[in-house]
């Protein structure tokens, strides 16, 4: 590997999160950490207000004697899920992040085999969580971010946070003066396995301080920035709201997917945190208002020139861009960019509107972050360079230096949760292995050529386990065989999930069925009904043979009929079913 030409970038050292937040509150405590609405109003939460807010929740956590314990949340992206997670951080207790869109009965499982004791939840995931509290007989507590009085044994987060102070006030100090250490596992996020089930990913304090310290030292933020990603996520979770806060980043939250937009124009960010299918989506829009007022030509002639002027030191914009820029609310000078690779057509396109895009690598367990560009050494064709704390290397590397990617040092997980042989199939000596390929270039930017053997990396970001969808699709009883895998679209992004199977013709007769191609078609969708709709199939093959088998009798996928890479065909030409 090629070694960089940069010094890494000063950033002050933190080894817990505790000193994290009270270095922000007391060097910055009157600066607004937090800004979101509350119905028509606009709040501001500061650096002081975020630091008592921990300390209230957490005394209050420990008056109910769950200090120490498995705490979950499931909900909406708010300010109190923020408090929660870092009150959480500072404890002696875990922090489960569920996704609030898992299928009920996976998020049920997750609660279960996380053994939390108790859940903050919000929103519908609060109402399904309550009207099945008897399914889960380890919570001891059930926490309203919503509700404003307690009800039974279903709490509020307002009165417990207001009973923490109170006794805070009154010399309870169990929580504030907890001693722990960083080396504990105290954030457990649930990601999927190669089996399609989820996995439990144990990270330290110390691993996820060394992702935001060191993250810094590479890339760094400043300013008003836009929170838009799920916090269950690691990547918005850690390298987000950790380097935010040591920044002293004012954060502004966005309500949905829907309110983006809107939220540019109000909150006037200067950077934002995104995957590569709202990147995409926001280009298109511009590609297409242009192309309405024909004037879609002369915008990529001034953007290409705009782009070549700014790599020979001319940074001012043309003015030709002025409405585009005022539509992402005029101060945006960096979107981060994760969870998939970014198109290095979209990079350019915004480095000629002053917005740079900068991407980076990770992976749950690590973290998330292994690698990340800088501004001066940026590249739409790279994920950037390694953290400092951490070495990768190309395992079964070939004669172009393309291995599998395997990352050791201070971000990599302790393991999975109570899964000691998953564990030790991915964590060898020390060295995690991501089941991801890629190589070094000449600058020593990490260039990922290749996704784990079977993953799908949809173009919003949603990673997809084949093994999972395939579960439900063998449920069918005629359905013999199955493999499931990804369409692209003209750019070459995994944009749906189609499926290939072979049918049992026995079970077909006994069954009556007539049709194999409506009834198949009709049981995976009644199958599939209560997963997310990323992980809908949208394509059926019915193949005439068996597929192609290794020795051990596990199925050769490229041995499909279609290419799984290939453009989504069209029905006519291949006789697809659309799902």
């Amino acid at each position: 590997m090629a070694k960089h030409q940069f010094e890494y970038l000063e950033v002050t050292p933190f080894s817990s999160i505790r000193e994290l937040i009270t270095m922000a509150a007391e060097e910055s405590g009157e600066k607004v950490a937090y800004r979101f609405r509350r119905g028509q109003d606009i709040v501001d939460v500061t650096f002081r207000t975020l630091y008592d807010d921990t300390r209230h929740l957490g005394t209050g956590l420990a008056q109910l004697g769950l200090d120490g314990l498995h705490v979950a949340m499931v909900g909406e992206n708010s300010y109190r899920w923020i408090t929660v997670y870092l009150t959480m951080l500072q404890s002696k207790g875990v922090f489960v992040p569920v996704d609030k869109d898992l299928p009920e009965a996976d998020m049920l499982r997750v609660l279960k085999h996380s053994d939390t004791e108790a859940v903050f939840c919000s929103g519908k995931a609060a109402r399904f969580l309550l009207a099945n509290k008897e399914k889960l007989p380890k919570v001891r507590y059930f926490i309203s971010l919503e509700a404003e009085d307690n009800d039974g044994n279903v709490l509020s987060y307002t009165k417990l946070r207001d009973r923490g102070a109170e006794a805070l006030r009154g010399g309870d100090r169990r929580y504030v003066d907890t001693e722990k250490t960083v080396d504990d596992v105290r954030l457990l996020v649930y990601t999927s396995g190669t089996t399609g089930m989820a996995k439990g990913v144990m990270l330290t304090e110390k691993n996820l301080c060394a992702c935001a310290y060191h993250g810094l030292r590479i890339s760094t933020i400043d300013g008003v920035g836009l929170s838009v990603l799920p916090y269950h996520h690691t990547y918005e979770a850690v390298a987000g709201i950790l380097t935010e806060i040591h920044k002293r980043c004012t954060m502004c939250i966005n309500e949905n997917l829907m309110t983006i937009a809107k939220n540019l124009q109000t909150y006037k960010p200067d950077f934002v945190f995104l995957v590569p299918a709202i990147v995409e989506a926001f280009y298109k829009k511009i590609m297409t208002t242009a192309e309405e007022s024909n004037k879609s030509l002369l915008l990529r002639m001034v953007a290409r020139a705009s782009f070549l002027s700014r790599k020979i030191g001319i940074k001012k914009v043309p003015a030709a861009f002025d409405t585009i820029i005022k539509m992402f609310g005029g101060n945006l000078k960096m979107i981060v960019c994760g969870g998939a690779p970014i198109r290095p057509e979209l990079g350019k396109f915004f480095a000629a509107l002053g917005i740079n895009l900068v991407n980076g690598y990770g992976i749950t367990e690590c973290s998330p972050l292994v690698s990340v560009n800088r501004l001066d050494y940026n590249s739409f064709e790279t994920a950037g360079y390694p953290l400092p704390c951490v070495e990768v290397r190309m395992d079964g590397a070939d004669k172009d230096g393309i291995g599998e990617i395997c990352v050791k040092g201070d971000t990599v997980m302790r393991g999975y949760y109570k899964q000691p042989s998953a564990t030790a199939e991915v964590l060898i000596d020390g060295w995690f292995h991501t089941g991801d390929y890629g190589r070094f270039n000449e600058d020593g930017q990490l260039v990922i050529t290749g996704r784990k053997k079977n993953l799908i990396v949809l173009e919003n970001g949603k990673n997809i386990f084949p093994e999972e969808i395939e579960h439900y699709i063998q449920k069918i009883p005629y359905v013999q065989e199955c493999v499931v895998y990804s369409l692209r679209n003209e750019s070459g992004a995994e944009v749906a999930l189609a499926t290939e199977v072979f049918l049992s013709e026995e079970e077909l007769k006994k069954r009556k069925i007539t049709d194999p191609e409506q009834s198949l078609k009709a049981d995976i969708n009644k199958n599939t009904l209560l997963l997310p709709a990323y992980k809908h199939i949208t394509r059926i093959y019915i193949r005439p043979t068996e597929f192609e088998k290794t020795t051990t009798r596990k199925i050769r996928r490229s041995s499909c009929m279609f290419d799984p890479y290939a453009p989504k065909p069209s029905a006519d030409a291949d006789g697809g079913q659309d799902a």
